[in-house]
């Protein structure tokens, strides 16, 4: 796997002087960069991305990359166990009633959501034969996603990335591989973005949809990680208060609340 996408990070600069710039021969850059990683220490690692400028995300994927070439990535089985999300987490995000917020893994897979997330990404969990529900299938493989996702091209390059930036840290994950396998068969637009080798951390920003209910919400998005749950982020979207999405989501929660339980009628001793 190659160091880099097909955009050299530093315009204009020669692979002999990032090798240069790194302190290592231009014979052995060459083999880093065709992914022969398994005999670069940590320091070179470093040298490289700073040299070839990485962001935080494009290095974390570097030193992944090392730690599996380098067979010191634990090996896990075949198909790894669903992860369960604790019932303390549903009741976190249950307790969130003006977010839409849930709780998905590395390879997407939704796993966990409140009403208002269920709410606002109801054409997500419209198919009850896909269990648990994927975003990254959605994506590419749902017509609707094109008009869910008004900047379905952006929306298309976060979710690749995502995925690759997760291949790095799980290369032994079959449910991932299949994952890509398929994606990769049915989607064009997948394979290209595949092929590119982009890597991104999506950790806060902002994200538009376009709801069939209620039309087109702006919203601030956080995703945490659940230290006590590896593999598992916890991501949140709010509304700017006063905002017309705020009350497009606000619109929403209250079509998702229960409905109240009529007063009994028998008469009480």
């Amino acid at each position: 796997m190659p160091l880099y996408s097909r955009r050299r990070r530093v315009p204009g600069l020669r692979r002999e002087e990032v090798a240069q710039l790194a302190g290592v021969s231009t014979d052995y850059y060459t083999r880093l960069e065709k992914g022969n990683l398994g005999g670069a220490s940590d320091a070179v690692l470093e040298a490289i991305g700073r040299a070839l400028h990485l962001d935080d995300a494009e290095r974390a994927h570097l030193f992944d990359l090392a730690r599996s070439a380098r067979g010191t990535t634990a090996r896990e089985p075949r198909r790894r166990a669903q992860p369960r999300v604790r019932p303390s987490i549903q009741r976190l995000l249950d307790s969130m009633t003006t977010a839409a917020a849930f709780v998905r893994n590395g390879r997407l897979d939704v796993l966990a959501v409140n009403a208002l997330g269920r709410a606002l990404y109801a054409p997500v969990f419209d198919d009850p034969g896909r269990t648990p529900p994927n975003l990254a299938r959605f994506c590419f493989l749902d017509p609707r996603a094109d008009d869910f996702y008004p900047d379905w091209a952006d929306a298309a390059n976060t979710t690749v990335a995502l995925l690759r930036t997760e291949a790095g840290r799980a290369p032994y994950d079959r449910a991932l591989t299949d994952l890509v396998g398929e994606l990769a068969t049915r989607s064009d637009a997948f394979r290209t973005r595949w092929a590119a080798h982009d890597v991104r951390l999506h950790r806060t920003g902002t994200k538009h949809f376009h709801h069939p209910l209620v039309g087109e919400i702006g919203v601030a998005f956080d995703a945490l990680e659940l230290p006590a749950d590896p593999g598992l982020t916890l991501t949140a979207y709010t509304a700017e208060p006063g905002s017309a999405s705020a009350e497009k989501l606000t619109l929403l929660a209250s079509w998702t609340a229960p409905l109240p339980q009529p007063e009994s009628t028998v008469d009480r001793p």
